[in-house]
């Protein structure tokens, strides 16, 4: 279930995105109070964007340390079963 957070987010802005628009097709205001909705918009979207590349670095991180280790097990895993059959 992990997995699906970027994407999961992804759509959640995408449907932000859409949201927007239809509201502002349907509820139309004067141009300064759509300007400053419009920024107030882009700048929480651009936060959550940051925040989630943020998440998705760390995870990466910690996948290719997780992978890494499990490489460095592999390995030793062989050398002992090497010098097993080596005797």
């Amino acid at each position: 279930m992990d997995e699906n957070n970027g994407s999961s987010l992804g759509w959640f802005l995408a449907g932000m995105a859409v949201g927007a628009a239809a509201a502002l097709l349907y509820a139309p205001q004067s141009g300064k109070e759509t300007r400053n909705y419009l920024g107030k918009t882009t700048h929480e979207s651009r936060e959550a964007m940051e925040a989630s590349g943020k998440e998705l670095m760390e995870r990466g991180k910690e996948l290719y340390e997780r992978g890494k280790q499990i490489a460095d097990d592999a390995a030793d895993l062989f050398e002992r079963g090497k010098k097993l059959v080596q005797g």
